[in-house]
């Protein structure tokens, strides 16, 4: 099986930062150089440090998704709802990791992408199909790019639960898994149903909080 450009997990350095305005509010944009080279960055919003738990999402990037409004996933509607819901709260932190495709870079992503239309596969199926891994993100990045920012316990906003296993073995106290339910749609049922059925995400609410939709589907980047 072939290396993912994402294999040893890393420690992130940030490099500076700057005010960020947008729709949900202003945040503090951080950069953040990793050690295996990846550039990533984290938005801030209030002063989460100081919370007993920050309110967190970890996002992982999706250009297709949160930048090219790509409805085979639900990526980018994703992060809009943690962004949004991070304004509504006046506080807590996006990180977002440069980690396209699962792991595999954006081109591999294309080229599986191309293997799901031609051959019918799901995307589990065809990263494995071209030498991957199903999914080879690391989480210890974001550990340390929240530790940098002196978060240690997070309220976290996520269906994967690899997700909070990732973040708890990096050293960072998961206190409570919040629903993230945004960006079901006709041309991104497979997928949804995929990630559920074969990484375990979740559908439904937990702890009592609500979705940003009732039918809405699982996390997805």
């Amino acid at each position: 099986m072939s290396d993912s450009p994402l294999d040893n997990p890393s420690i992130a350095h940030e490099t500076g930062q700057a005010r960020l305005p947008t729709r949900w509010g202003t945040f503090r944009i951080h950069g953040f150089q990793a050690d295996n080279g990846g550039e990533h960055v984290a938005l801030v919003m209030g002063d989460p440090a100081a919370a007993e738990a920050s309110l967190v999402r970890v996002h992982s990037e999706c250009l297709t998704g949160d930048a090219l409004f790509s409805q085979r996933c639900d990526c980018g509607p994703q992060l809009e709802a943690a962004m949004k819901r991070v304004g509504e709260a006046g506080e807590g932190v996006i990180i977002y990791l440069r980690q396209e495709g699962r792991g595999i870079g954006l081109l591999n992503k294309i080229r599986a992408y191309g293997v799901q239309d031609d051959e019918g596969a799901d995307t589990v199926e065809a990263n494995e199909a071209l030498g991957f891994a199903a999914d080879a993100r690391d989480y210890g990045v974001a550990a340390s790019m929240l530790g940098s920012l002196g978060i240690s316990r997070v309220r976290l906003m996520t269906n994967n639960p690899a997700k909070v296993e990732g973040l708890e073995a990096a050293g960072v106290g998961v206190v409570e898994r919040l629903p993230l339910l945004a960006g079901r749609n006709r041309h991104n049922h497979v997928y949804l149903e995929t990630k559920a059925a074969k990484f375990g995400h979740h559908f439904e609410p937990v702890g009592g909080a609500g979705g940003d939709a009732p039918d809405n589907g699982t996390d997805g980047a």
